[in-house]
């Protein structure tokens, strides 16, 4: 099953693409990636696909550090709800073991080790697949936004001890060493930042102790995501509805894989994209008829329907009344056919 990413991690990347030349509709075209992914943060997709875009930018740009040049834009927007439980810790050395535990909410492929050793901490980043399939540019963004991070929750003109890329070395290692604040070993075993072990007994002035373990379970609870087909399915289906575009296409695009795939993996499941669609757009249904200032047109979109009149069929077929008598009094018919 493909890892995804959310894909806030992409916050940037069309400015970042024009400015070196590139046309970023192209490159997620290239890539697979569906268009809308820049413009929706919370969506999921797949993370071979933007580690495909990342380095098929690099290549066509002629930038080595693409990666870096999106890193340095990133903030904690890019951590989306993980960002929520980083802020609130009391010292850095807490945020960043947050960051560690909840990671996989953001990138379930990205894991985080820190290691206390004497006066020093080591940050190391893994990537699921390893050097042949963690690219040189996926690896530098990761490991530059987990830089930028603790950058972040440092006093001005704070510098890691030392950073370790596992890749080989770029023709030219100016930018690097500008970004890191430090000279960078290359060809290393492994990712990483290393720190004094006092940076991480630093305070964060701006964060508020009481309200952590709060928004730490409310975290909690948005990573406790489906790690199987259908549940995934069903989730981007929950996130692509309201946009209007939830063809099994789409999913694929966000999955990282063909039709095919779903439909076999979901028969696997004893279930089918057809009525996993029919349901959630079942639930969406309800909602958006029950506002009756919401024309049926706009309705039919966000449902995907191509028009009012398709709409209007699948609704009869699926609650056995039309919109009008369900909103004029058939509704309790509607939800005994729901549960149907």
């Amino acid at each position: 099953m493909a890892d995804l990413i959310r894909s806030a991690s992409l916050t940037h990347y069309a400015e970042i693409a024009r400015s070196v030349g590139i046309d970023p509709r192209a490159m997620l075209k290239q890539a697979r990636l569906p268009l809308h992914c820049l413009e929706n943060p919370d969506l999921r997709v797949a993370v071979g696909n933007v580690r495909r875009l990342l380095e098929e930018s690099a290549e066509a740009s002629g930038v080595e550090e693409f990666g870096l040049r999106l890193a340095e834009r990133g903030g904690y927007s890019t951590l989306g709800p993980v960002a929520l439980v980083v802020r609130e810790q009391a010292t850095v050395g807490a945020a960043l073991q947050a960051l560690a535990r909840y990671i996989q909410i953001q990138n379930e492929a990205m894991r985080l080790e820190i290691d206390h050793r004497d006066d020093l901490v080591t940050i190391a980043m893994f990537l699921r697949g390893g050097p042949q399939r963690a690219t040189r540019q996926s690896r530098e963004m990761a490991l530059g936004r987990i830089h930028r991070l603790i950058v972040s929750l440092m006093p001005q003109g704070w510098r890691p001890q030392e950073v370790h890329l596992a890749h080989a070395p770029p023709q030219r290692r100016t930018y690097h060493r500008k970004f890191f604040g430090c000279d960078v070993s290359f060809d290393s075993e492994f990712d990483a930042i290393v720190c004094h072990a006092r940076d991480m007994d630093r305070a964060i002035p701006t964060a508020q102790p009481m309200l952590a373990s709060y928004v730490e379970n409310r975290v909690r609870e948005i990573g406790a995501r489906p790690d199987d087909w259908e549940g995934k399915v069903r989730e981007l289906m929950r996130a692509l509805l309201p946009a209007g575009d939830c063809a099994i296409e789409t999913v694929a695009e966000h999955l990282g894989c063909d039709r095919r795939t779903i439909h076999r993996r979901l028969g696997e499941c004893s279930t089918t994209f057809s009525d996993i669609l029919d349901g959630e757009r079942a639930d969406i249904a309800m909602r958006l008829i029950e506002d009756g200032s919401r024309p049926l047109k706009e309705i039919a979109g966000l449902l995907g329907f191509s028009a009012q009149s398709a709409l209007a069929r699948w609704f009869r077929g699926r609650f056995g009344c039309s919109i009008t008598e369900w909103r004029g009094g058939g509704r309790q018919r509607a939800r005994m056919a729901a549960r149907w």
